[in-house]
């Protein structure tokens, strides 16, 4: 046979495989090119008000299905908005043009200036801002029959499904897969952004795998290899709770296996999985295949890519969090010479969307200490606030403890978002570091809101302003004299146009009217990140180098300031105890003279005060003198270190140590507190269908917000499988009302705030209807740290409208309740009817 004629059988063999897989893939995947879009008013940020003008009109039954050029109704503004067409781009996007949403270069479009905000992270001007306004673009899917798909939608804040809610994919991360139940007909998604790319695929298993959002350990050699954890998603598309699930690993013959948690209808859950690498011996990619069994028969199998490095290299390290149990990570870059105890330790915090280990190894090695960088829980987090915070507080308990550091030596830095870490971090614990360095970093989230939004300077109405309170804790302006005692390096680039270099400036002044040791340096034309030295500059590690903290027995003076106990309390022998306004700030100031036998001082915003008299001699009396009032005289008590003082009318008085029931450091409230301590969520079954599939949907979606935004999981279960002694240490997340959830009057029989179909009480105030929705916390009955968190409505109407809220934004404020109407979705903190703090009792305040 001639060459041509073979060449044309191989041609048209490859031709049919060409067909074969463009017919697959139209099996398994629907890209979405064709929708309509309109800008219409929301907004979504770091406090407890949101709107939504879109949602609003869905929920109320008042959103007829949108047709191109069909105006979009109910909006107090003269500008047209109406439905109008847009086509996805060959990469996928959807990228308005000028003629059907605007310019998105230009800054008089209302959607550009917000959107090129979030993608740089610089900073826009006022009146850009008043310009944006976010869109909503309509997709639609005609499915032949009832079926299952996962919806990856890249570059969104949230979509609207059906009308359920998921969360999104704003920073195009891409592994963000959401199981959704696709209707016999039309489909219809209400995603929430702008410059979208939308696509559905259709699993070929019930069960599987997802290995595109990893949770990694290193294998490093000299190290113990055979107890690594990593972490892995589970994808459960079909429509019940998947249970008796194991997840094992092999990795070079040596085998590891663990049970994993149930995990819902219609939701994913990243789990951990032990890996036992004991017989890797050399360095490089290792290999390493998982398992996925339900009651031992094999449900999928995947495999992942383990980095094995010498103990010289930075290096990751996987641990299980206190937070929700799951799997977090930071990374170490070691001493030149090695990891010795007695060094340094340098924690250096990231910028947004920089990995830790990324960070880790932009610094060379340091002979004199080892550099930690943990995570903010992901590479965006929370802005080192919030569950950053605590994240970056276990990572540096558990540097402490396996590298054996100088306590006297341990030094916070970071770069822009890091660099606002380190500020924050900075101010609100002054007593665990020697020195501080920011680094292109900006102070607060008043002045540079990155993704998420500025925290408002001030409320529309008193009912704002209240709850913006719950933010005061982030502003580290408010509370810069914390920093008298640290060694502060400000680094900052002088053409820095991502974080402008007025930010570093703005914080020279204030330092400049109080901070007797600080140094600042321009970077001379250092753009935002301009080489390693944005963050490994000789200078900064010298200014280190020159700076101890002192030992605890050495400090004699205090000054200090916090807004709020719970996340902030102490400073060394001194703990702001209990507050008289909940998180204003409060402020110490105190001396004490051990051979006096003496502690004088003033206080601002403080009921109760509990002090470290231990170094005092014993068989002494104490003089103790506050705001210029009665002299108290006491001795030191026996047995244990700290005496207690509360103010009175009269004056301070000494006091027995207030009841673990009251509010103090161990729980001080606030409704974001609930969110810790492994938390559970229990959703209810007792109301109507529609009420009980919101619950559900509401614990789906705050899941999906939490994986995403967090790296977390945890459980979730119905109130008829709730079984209070079996959680008694684990915070737990309600969902539901009096009468729709079993676990209620449980976990909330002595709660001043009550919830049923009828209205809500809070104290002694009655508010009637069906459309109250709103959050609370409460003491969780039997322990004296654990909290219950409240996400309620009074009815389906209520219930939605507490569906989208903020609460996992870094840094937003929400008091210990907060209730408002549906209508808050139109117009704002006018529709909040009751928001508060409760009194040091738990008690709701008059």
């Amino acid at each position: 046979m001639s060459k041509p004629s073979v060449f044309l059988r191989i041609t048209s063999f490859a031709i049919l495989l060409a067909v074969l897989w463009v017919d697959l893939q139209a099996q398994t995947t629907h890209r979405f090119t064709e929708g309509l879009i309109i800008q219409v008013p929301s907004n979504y940020g770091r406090e407890a008000v949101y709107t939504d003008v879109l949602l609003w009109n869905y929920y109320q039954g008042k959103l007829p299905t949108p047709q191109q050029g069909q105006p979009f109704g109910g909006l107090a503004t003269d500008e047209p908005a109406n439905w109008m067409p847009v086509t996805a781009d060959t990469s996928g996007f959807f990228r308005p043009q000028p003629t059907t949403g605007g310019n998105l270069n230009s800054p008089n479009n209302p959607a550009g200036p917000g959107r090129i905000e979030r993608l740089s992270g610089k900073r826009q001007t006022a009146p850009q801002r008043r310009r944006w306004r976010p869109s909503y673009l309509y997709l639609t899917y005609s499915s032949s029959k009832t079926q299952v798909a996962t919806l990856n939608v890249r570059g969104n804040s949230a979509v609207l499904v059906n009308g359920t809610l998921h969360m999104g994919d704003p920073y195009r991360m891409g592994w963000m897969e959401i199981p959704v139940q696709l209707k016999k007909g039309l489909n219809e998604f209400y995603v929430r952004g702008l410059l979208v790319a939308a696509e559905l695929h259709f699993p070929e298993k019930p069960v599987y795998l997802n290995t595109e959002d990893l949770t990694l350990p290193d294998i490093v050699q000299g190290k113990d290899k055979s107890h690594l954890l990593a972490g892995v998603v589970v994808v459960n598309t079909s429509s019940k709770v998947v249970s008796g699930l194991t997840m094992g690993s092999s990795t070079q013959g040596q085998a590891a296996e663990a049970t994993v948690p149930d995990i819902p209808p219609y939701s994913t859950r990243k789990v951990t999985v032990p890996i036992n690498a004991s017989k890797v011996t050399e360095t490089g990619d290792v290999r390493s295949q998982l398992t996925l069994r339900q009651k031992g028969k094999v449900v999928d199998q995947q495999y992942l890519l383990l980095r094995s490095v010498t103990p010289t290299l930075p290096y990751r390290i996987t641990f299980v969090s206190e937070i929700d149990g799951s799997l977090q990570y930071y990374a170490v870059n070691p001493a030149a010479g090695g990891e010795k105890p007695g060094d340094a330790l340098f924690f250096s915090v990231h910028g947004a969307g920089v990995e830790a280990l990324g960070q880790a190894q932009a610094y060379q090695s340091k002979d004199w200490g080892t550099l930690v960088a943990p995570t903010n829980r992901r590479p965006r987090g929370f802005n080192w606030e919030d569950w950053g915070r605590i994240d970056a507080l276990e990572v540096l308990a558990l540097a402490r403890e396996t590298l054996q550091p100088d306590t006297q030596r341990i030094y916070l830095t970071g770069h822009s978002m890091g660099g606002h870490g380190t500020w924050f971090l900075g101010a609100t614990y002054p007593d665990k570091w020697a020195a501080i360095a920011p680094c292109a970093g900006y102070p607060t989230l008043k002045g540079y809101g990155s993704a998420d939004g500025l925290i408002p300077e001030k409320g529309r109405n008193a009912m704002e302003t209240l709850l913006l309170r719950s933010s005061n804790q982030s502003d580290v302006i408010a509370y810069a004299s914390n920093y008298r005692p640290l060694g502060v390096y400000v680094l900052h680039g002088d053409a820095d146009q991502t974080v402008p270099v007025t930010y570093a400036r703005q914080m020279r002044a204030v330092l400049g009217e109080f901070h007797p040791d600080f140094n600042y340096y321009e970077y001379p034309n250092g753009s935002h990140w301009y080489s390693n030295e944005s963050v490994d500059w000789k200078p900064l590690f010298d200014y280190f180098k020159w700076h101890k903290r002192k030992v605890d027995t050495a400090v004699h003076t205090i000054d200090f300031k916090t807004a709020n106990p719970g996340i902030s309390a102490s400073y060394y022998w001194a703990t702001i105890y209990q507050q008289q306004e909940p998180l204003e700030y409060s402020h110490l100031v105190l001396s004490r003279d051990i051979n006096q036998g003496a502690i004088i001082g003033t206080t601002e915003n403080i009921h109760t005060l509990q002090l470290d008299v231990n170094a005092f001699p014993s068989g002494k009396s104490i003089r103790i003198q506050l705001d210029s009032l009665n002299e108290i005289s006491l001795e030191k008590p026996t047995g244990a270190p700290f005496i207690y003082l509360k103010k009175q009318e009269s004056g301070w008085q000494a006091v027995d140590r207030p009841s673990a029931g009251e509010k103090g450091p161990h729980r001080n409230g606030t409704f974001k507190e609930a969110f810790n301590h492994r938390m559970v969520y229990v959703y209810g079954t007792h109301g109507t269908e529609a009420e009980n599939q919101w619950a559900m949907e509401k614990a789906i979606y705050d899941a999906e917000s939490w994986y995403y935004r967090g790296n977390g999981a945890f459980d979730i279960i119905a109130d008829r499988d709730f079984d209070a002694p079996a959680y008694a240490d684990r915070n737990v997340i309600l969902i539901g009302n009096a009468k729709t959830n079993s676990a209620w009057n449980t976990l909330l029989a002595n709660c001043p705030i009550n919830v049923n179909p009828n209205g809500v009480q809070i104290g002694t105030k009655q508010y009637q209807g069906d459309d109250l929705g709103g959050y609370f916390v409460w003491k969780k009955p039997g322990t004296s740290i654990g909290s219950v968190g409240v996400i309620t409505g009074t009815g389906l109407k209520g219930m939605q409208a507490a569906t989208a809220n903020q609460y996992f934004a870094g840094a937003s404020g929400f008091p210990d309740y907060v209730f408002f109407k549906l209508d808050m979705l139109k117009n704002g903190p006018e529709d909040v009817v009751g928001a508060g703090f409760y009194t040091n009792q738990w008690e709701v305040g008059q």
